[in-house]
């Protein structure tokens, strides 16, 4: 196999696994103590990096270092990642919007009222709720439910304040001790997923 060659493959597999653990160029670069400049220039196929380098990755991505010097699809030259930068900025900028538009119907909602000489608060905290509830779902959308466990514990939680809220009993305070295993079950379920099997164990069980 030519040197040339084996760059290409070792860029593809990069690229590959880099995005596959959702890592940018600069946190890759990071782990690594190298620049995000070098990692694209590794990317490109213009060079290859050394075998301790090789190593760390190996490590990083939980595979072997025969895995990254091995063809197993063709390679794709990689996006620039100031586009990459770019995207990621508009999106979170779209997520944004769309949260203060919830919040800013709460607002105008209470607003409202209050001219009408009804001082209603707990308006704030349904506001809140559908917040967080388009968060979770453009989130889904736009970042493949990147931040989904964090977002849904916040929803169920605050499910549970509306609850403490508007019953109409004095103190509710036991509700919140249906939150806590409520909360662990979301966690547990969003992290449910079984590790990946590392290609050199495959077949050894």
């Amino acid at each position: 196999m030519q040197l040339s060659e084996l760059k290409l493959i070792s860029a593809s597999n990069i690229i590959k696994l880099r995005t596959e653990k959702e890592l940018t160029q600069a946190e890759l670069g990071a782990k690594l103590n190298y620049s995000d400049k070098t990692i694209s220039k590794w990317e490109r196929g213009e060079a290859i990096p050394d075998a301790y380098v090789l190593l760390q990755m190996a490590e990083i991505f939980g595979v072997s270092v025969d895995y990254l010097l091995s063809n197993h699809d063709s390679w794709e030259a990689p996006r620039d990642e100031a586009q990459e930068s770019t995207r990621s900025y508009s999106v979170n900028v779209i997520i944004s919007i769309a949260v203060i538009a919830v919040m800013t119907v709460a607002l105008t909602v209470f607003v409202t009222m209050w001219l009408l000489d009804i001082i209603e608060w707990r308006v704030f905290i349904v506001g809140g709720s559908i917040a967080i509830l388009t968060y979770m779902i453009l989130d889904c959308v736009f970042k493949k439910a990147r931040h989904l466990q964090f977002a849904l514990a916040a929803f169920v939680l605050s499910i549970f304040v509306i609850l403490y809220v508007f019953v109409p009993l004095a103190k509710p305070w036991q509700l919140f001790l249906i939150a806590i295993p409520a909360e662990i079950i979301v966690f547990l379920s969003c992290n449910i997923r079984k590790k990946p099997t590392k290609p050199w164990e495959k077949g050894t069980k």
